[in-house]
């Protein structure tokens, strides 16, 4: 090979070299100057990446044009609608009540999060507590095991050596035929003791093993830990909407996080006032709720009495099958409508449900 890649270096070279000139240190300019030449493919493979990135960037640059359009269409509109005396208080009362629903879905979000942050550390614990558990039972067992092989071997090695001193004792010809004898117990006793040796390694290794074990990692949860855990989020969902007091004005504030601004119309300024104070008042008073966990708990396990799944590998509920908001009264009383908050996503539910 060699003389045939010095056949095709020649007159490449020579190319090279009228180019580049004769100096005398041409050799290892040319060598360099050949180690990219035979390179050129992987300068091609580079050269081809580069503009496939070109063209990923080039698409990415027209996508956020096109982001930038629709926006600055949006932004057109709107300032078309504020310059109408009739809709400026039309957007306002808009922008309030979305603002009342991301705060609904702000709270959502951050309790399902916190939620599901909680019940993966207590179910890590319970997990890590169980394989600890199980790891110092194994560790037991085994040096159990080891005792009483250690114990075994010094008894083997007992009578070894009381079997050699025996030998050593025996003198003159009669003891030649009885050091026969001893030497079949002592190949015996050997072999037993090696036998011995071996099984006091592999169990003090087996020992060493179950001590560098390290914890499962990615623990995920179980089928029941996540439906309750989605059921406690619904539950949030519903203490929520009946915070309202109204079911039309919670559909009100939903709505607003599914149409813009033009596909809303709230009345008359008059009527823009009143709803807009109606939204500060509703959103101060979400603010001073907060203790309702029992509520939660207890709506949580009526909602999981008539629960129904697609599969028992499925942890998110059919929305129908949990569609009962309960109202549970001072005088113990529990009373229930029907309203879809998961079909319908009030509150970017079905987006907080973990999976």
């Amino acid at each position: 090979m060699p003389g045939v890649l010095d056949y095709v270096k020649e007159p490449v070279l020579a190319v090279l070299a009228s180019l580049f000139g004769h100096a005398p240190e041409q050799s290892k300019d040319g060598d360099k100057l050949m180690h990219l030449f035979w390179n050129r493919t992987e300068l091609k493979k580079e050269f081809a990446r580069l503009r496939k990135e070109q063209y990923r960037l080039r698409d990415k640059i027209k996508h956020q044009e096109s982001k930038m359009a629709i926006e600055g269409k949006r932004l057109s509109n709107l300032e078309s609608l504020l310059m109408n005396p009739d809709w400026a208080r039309n957007a306002l009362a808009y922008y309030q009540l979305r603002g009342l629903a991301q705060r609904c879905e702000n709270k959502l979000g951050k309790f399902a999060e916190q939620l599901k942050q909680q019940r993966e550390g207590k179910y890590r614990s319970r997990v890590l507590l169980a394989w600890n558990e199980d790891r110092a039972r194994q560790r037991k067992l085994l040096e159990r095991k080891l005792a009483d092989v250690h114990h075994g071997t010094l008894e083997i090695e007992g009578r070894l050596r009381l079997e050699e001193a025996q030998r050593q004792s025996m003198r003159g010809l009669f003891g030649l035929f009885r050091r026969r004898g001893i030497d079949s117990k002592l190949e015996v006793l050997r072999h037993k003791l090696a036998s011995a040796k071996q099984a006091e390694y592999e169990l003090f290794a087996n020992i060493q093993n179950i001590d560098n074990q390290k914890p499962p990692e990615n623990l995920g949860l179980d089928v029941e830990t996540k439906r309750s855990i989605n059921f406690q989020i619904i539950a949030f969902a519903q203490q929520l909407y009946l915070q309202f007091g109204s079911a039309d004005f919670a559909k009100l504030v939903k709505e607003t996080m599914d149409h813009s601004v033009e596909g809303g119309d709230y009345g008359t300024a008059e009527e823009c006032n009143a709803l807009i104070e109606r939204t500060q008042q509703q959103a101060e008073a979400m603010d001073k709720k907060s203790d309702f966990a029992e509520l939660l708990q207890q709506r949580a396990d009526l909602m999981a009495e008539s629960a129904e799944f697609r599969s028992d590998y499925e942890v998110v509920p059919k929305a129908p099958s949990v569609s009962t908001v309960y109202v549970f009264r001072e005088e113990g009383a529990i009373a229930d409508s029907k309203v879809n908050l998961l079909g319908e996503n009030y509150w970017g539910v079905a987006n907080a449900l973990t999976r």
